[in-house]
Formats: structure tokens, C-alpha cells, sequence
């Protein structure tokens, strides 16, 4: 992913609440049933920083998340960078609801060109990632646990 690229814009209908959209996406226990399951910890408050490993064949991604924007219910953002790479990027989950429906956007937006000649880093690896986060295991974690 290039600062040249286009952002990268990911949405998906969720039938649930705001509120359990909202706490699936900011509480860790909920965090890891559909997203990293190594995550250590998460607080969704500006200024919180953590940080955890996942390693896809032969090596190691260091996620470097510091958040920098929360709306509560609304908008949750933060940076992601990883330790061994160069790159940069702002990741912004907003939620829109439309009566029983939660329309969930999310936004990737490089700031720094990641490394080229890395898989993972590449446009439709990124889009290819937040569909299979956002519109299978998101959207399945939470429409099971609304019924």
C-alpha cells in the first residue's frame, strides 16, 4: 500500500444494535472473537497505545495501534504500523445506524508507503483482509449474537 493509492473503503450492513457493533469493535473480549486473538489489551481512549504479534509463515508483524480518535457509538480510529516494516496508516471504523441495521465503513488511509514485495501489503491483500474481518467473521459474530 502506497500513499499514491486510493484509501481503501470497506463497507458492510450488519443486522445489529449500535451498541453491540460498537462493543465488538472496542471491547477486547469481544475483539478477539472476531478480529486478533492476541490482541493484550484495548482501551478505546485517545492516547492508548498497545501492541501485538502475528506471524504469517516466516514472519513476524508487530501491530503498532495508537488511538486517535473515539465518538463513542459513532467513530473509532487509530494508527497502525508495524514494528519491523516501514508504513504507516490511520484506520477509521464508523458506524451509521439505520433502524435495525448498522452500516459499518471502514477507511485505510496510508500516510507512509509500506515496504513493496511483501504479500500482505499490497491493495488487494488489504481490502481482501478487512472484507474477510469485517463482512464474514464480524458480520457472523455479530448477527449470531443479536438473535
Amino acid at each position: 500500500m502506497q500513499i499514491t493509492d486510493k484509501p481503501i473503503i470497506v463497507e458492510h450492513i450488519i443486522n445489529t444494535s449500535i451498541e453491540n457493533a460498537w462493543n465488538a469493535i472496542t471491547r477486547l473480549v469481544e475483539m478477539k472473537q472476531w478480529y486478533f486473538q492476541n490482541i493484550d489489551s484495548f482501551i478505546p481512549e485517545v492516547g492508548f497505545e498497545t501492541q501485538f504479534e502475528v506471524s504469517v509463515e516466516d514472519r513476524i508483524f508487530t501491530h503498532l495501534w495508537k488511538i486517535t480518535e473515539v465518538i463513542p457509538n459513532k467513530k473509532l480510529t487509530y494508527n497502525w504500523k508495524y514494528k519491523e516494516y516501514p508504513g504507516d496508516s490511520f484506520v477509521t471504523f464508523e458506524l451509521i445506524e439505520d433502524k435495525n441495521l448498522v452500516k459499518l465503513k471502514l477507511f485505510v488511509d496510508v500516510v507512509e508507503d509500506f515496504q513493496e514485495g511483501i504479500p500482505e501489503f499490497s491493495r488487494e491483500s488489504c481490502i481482501n483482509g478487512w472484507n474477510y474481518f469485517i463482512g464474514l467473521n464480524l458480520k457472523k459474530y455479530l448477527e449470531k449474537k443479536s438473535k
